[in-house]
């Protein structure tokens, strides 16, 4: 009797109800003892059962929060696979949630990782934050990472972003070292005395150093260094209304008084002729502001 053989490849259902129905059939003496709606019964019920065994099951999705109201970006994890991910920054497992998606290039990093390459970057003043993958060359956008580094390095770097977006001819900043805050400059109107709104200190925006009250920019910039501060100046400007003259080599102001119009220096022997004198109550006021004054109030003084 010939066998006809089936590739084991087409059996894809075996019916054991239907093999254990001919099983019985030397005993009974009879092929099928079930009635044909039983066996149809038994039948679509192993199909069914069959069915639920090969269909895929759903895979598991963990949602992770993005910030500002942008819709959270979600990881599948396949059934089998490991539910923690890996970072490449910091080479340890994370949990899903835990793992910040960059959207511009569908890398995966962890919060802390992020957060501390944000921080040294903006520390540094640099306002394009890249990605830290390698040979990649996005970068990383505010809106996407901007909570998970601390408030003041996001409002750092939120200044710096607006800032970026005023060209530099319409932008200065406070002269004053312990602050820095930028300013814009109105276009068409020429400001000299400026305060700044920050530290609220006065400076010149035409020369960028601070206010010099009584002295124009240009005799300001042949000051020596150590002659510009509030009170140099302070002594300066009682010096022009006082009439008071300045040695050339000592730099003493001195104050004609009375008796004769050439003074001697005392440091350096150098003869000073006054060709103009005023009237002068005291010079103690400049003397308490720290000044060097030298009055000449010897009656009997001769001319040598």
């Amino acid at each position: 009797m010939a066998t006809l053989q089936e590739p084991i490849s087409d059996l894809q259902f075996v019916d054991d109800f239907y093999f254990s129905a001919l099983s019985n059939s030397a005993e009974d003496h009879q092929l099928f003892p079930i009635s044909d709606s039983t066996y149809a019964e038994e039948l679509q019920f192993q199909e069914s059962l069959m069915s639920s065994l090969i269909t895929p099951q759903p895979t598991a999705a963990t949602t992770t929060p993005q910030s500002n109201g942008d819709e959270p970006t979600t990881t599948t994890t396949e059934p089998g696979q490991s539910s923690t991910s890996f970072c490449e920054i910091c080479a340890d497992k994370k949990d899903p949630g835990d793992m910040l998606l960059i959207k511009s290039c569908s890398h995966s990093f962890c919060s802390d990782c992020v957060s501390k390459h944000v921080t040294a970057r903006i520390q540094s003043n640099t306002t394009l934050v890249p990605c830290p993958g390698l040979d990649c060359g996005s970068a990383l956008e505010f809106v996407d990472v901007g909570a998970v580094v601390p408030p003041h390095v996001a409002a750092r770097w939120d200044e710096m972003l607006c800032e970026a977006l005023i060209p530099a001819s319409e932008k200065f900043y406070c002269p004053f070292k312990d602050c820095s805050a930028m300013m814009v400059m109105e276009e068409g109107v020429l400001i000299t005395e400026s305060e700044c709104p920050v530290c609220h200190r006065l400076f010149c925006a035409s020369c960028y150093v601070g206010w010099h009250a009584g002295i124009g920019c240009e005799e300001f910039g042949k000051l020596n260094e150590d002659e510009r501060g509030r009170e140099d100046l302070l002594v300066r400007e009682m010096a022009k209304s006082q009439s008071w003259m300045r040695c050339p080599h000592c730099k003493f102001y001195v104050e004609k008084t009375e008796g004769c119009l050439h003074i001697n220096c005392r440091s350096f022997k150098f003869v000073m002729a006054l060709v103009a004198g005023a009237d002068s109550n005291s010079a103690m006021p400049a003397e308490r502001l720290g000044a060097n004054i030298m009055v000449v109030v010897s009656r009997d003084h001769q001319c040598r």
